[in-house]
């Protein structure tokens, strides 16, 4: 076993906000022009799955134009003084890009693909996906994506994660979209928490707000901060 402390990170549409994702709820985001209900639930899958591909291929085209920011890198040199785990509620793969191991990708992986019958049936995909693209059994090709009507299956093995964090760093997340948000709750009453956003959301529900540090700053900045305080706190600087 590591002597390493433990170090859970939960990320959100904040921290690649700073890469150039549009997140969720932009005024001049990539969602605005849909009904978010039309292309990102399993109902609008069946309504109008043409509509969905092309909404996925265009976050896909956008995302391999886009780079890691400093906050992703400052998370992956972590890795030099701590086991990290980063439990992300984005799509993309910029923790990867940027050198991070172990992430867990709680919604799934834009750069994924699977039968929509057989989750099992997943592969790697970077292009467009069409009607007609089938998986090894048949079956449409859809987005590796938990879908709104859809259960998250991650959420128990994150929720272990979090419980045995010695430090919990939470990075551009409103914590107010479930289940993900829901994950703070499982954390230790004695585990220090640092979140970051310069607008941040229910911080009230975090477990002890004494051991809560605010820090209102966009991740790209904010993430070396809470670095240097637990490193400090460690005594490795």
């Amino acid at each position: 076993m590591s002597n390493k402390p433990n170090i859970v990170v939960l990320t959100g549409a904040g921290i690649s906000a700073e890469s150039g994702i549009k997140t969720f709820r932009d005024a001049d985001g990539l969602w605005e022009q849909y009904d978010v209900m039309e292309v990102a639930s399993i109902g609008g899958w069946a309504r109008n799955p043409s509509l969905v591909l092309e909404f996925y291929n265009q976050r896909r085209r956008q995302l391999l134009e886009v780079k890691p920011n400093q906050a992703h890198f400052s998370l992956s040199d972590l890795q030099n003084y701590a086991d990290v785990t980063i439990i992300t509620q984005n799509i993309d793969d910029l923790h990867e890009r940027a050198g991070s191991n172990g992430v867990v990708h709680l919604h799934g992986e834009l750069l994924s693909v699977r039968s929509e019958i057989d989750s099992n049936l997943v592969y790697r995909w970077t292009g467009d996906l069409k009607m007609g693209q089938c998986a090894s059994d048949g079956a449409q090709l859809r987005p590796d994506i938990v879908w709104f009507g859809e259960m998250v299956p991650k959420i128990p093995e994150a929720e272990v994660l979090v419980a045995n964090a010695d430090f919990l760093m939470v990075i551009g997340t409103s914590l107010q979209v479930y289940p993900a948000a829901g994950l703070v709750a499982a954390a230790s009453m004695a585990t220090p928490i640092f979140y970051i956003d310069p607008n941040p959301g229910n911080f009230y529900a975090l477990p002890n707000p004494k051991l809560l540090t605010l820090i209102r700053t966009p991740a790209t900045s904010g993430v070396d901060i809470a670095t240097k305080q637990i490193l400090n706190n460690l005594n490795l600087i």
